[in-house]
This record gives structure tokens, sequence and C-alpha cells, in this order.
């Protein structure tokens, strides 16, 4: 599915992991169809994100203490522009039906439900098990193509 299609209509797109590792580190494989998708989120689509993405995302770097790398992933989904998502008790809530409903791991159904109550019309991804999940569009990057 092009990149455009993909985002028609979307106003809020969750961010999962590896996107935005792919984004930051600038993954060869990957890249090119994270970057026009972070345009937008500059431009006109607002990104949402949670502390789980930001755990996740800064494993790698504090493993092999690269602080500079840290500090990407940290300027990437704490700036102004993306909506810092809260777990909190109806997040947890939501995500144990999440989890029961789809049979994901519990760092994914929290992810999707944080999506789901933070208004999210799409999930930004590279795991295809997301797509079980109906409440919202889900973007698996592997499967989409520039244009």
């Amino acid at each position: 599915m092009r990149i455009s299609d993909a985002l028609a209509g979307v106003s809020r797109l969750f961010l999962d992991t590896a996107p935005v590792i792919y984004f930051v580190e600038r993954n060869p494989q990957f890249v090119d169809l994270v970057d026009p998708i972070f345009h937008r989120l500059e431009a006109d689509i607002t990104a949402v994100a949670s502390g789980i993405t930001l755990s996740e995302c800064l494993v790698g770097a504090i493993r092999l203490g690269l602080v500079d790398l840290e500090q990407a992933f940290v300027d990437v989904l704490q700036q102004e522009q993306v909506v810092f998502v809260e777990i909190n008790a109806a997040i947890a809530r939501e995500a144990a039906f999440i989890r029961v409903r789809y049979n994901l791991q519990l760092p994914d159904a929290l992810q999707v439900a944080a999506a789901i109550i933070a208004g999210c019309e799409a999930f930004l991804t590279n795991d295809a098990a997301f797509k079980r999940v109906t409440e919202l569009r889900v973007l698996v990057v592997g499967e989409l193509s520039v244009e």
C-alpha cells in the first residue's frame, strides 16, 4: 500500500518502537519508507507515543553505552509535537481486553490500548501480529511503498 493512501484520513498516528528505531538509526532497509511518514508528522499528522515506545527504543543505546543515540531517541519522542501517553489505569484495563481479544503480549496490548485511548486512527509498526487488531488501522512498514 502506498504511504499516502495508508495515511489518508489519519490525524493522529501512534508510533510503535520499530519505526522510530528505523528513523533515528537510519536503517537502510526501511529509512526510505519511514522518512516520508516522519515528515508528515512534522506537517499535518500528530505523532503519539508511550513510555513503552521510549523504553524499548532506549534499550539498545543504553546497552551499548551510546549516549548520543539515547539522546536522539529522547529528542524524537519527547519533542513538543509528540503527544506522550502515560500508561494509566484506563489504558491498563483496555490492554487487558485487547490482550485477551487478540492474544497479544502485554507490552503490545498496552501500546494498542494507549493508541485507542489517545484517539489515534492508525498504528505504525513493523510487526504483522498487530494486524489482528480491528479498532484502528495498522500500518506495517514493510508492507508500505513510497508511491
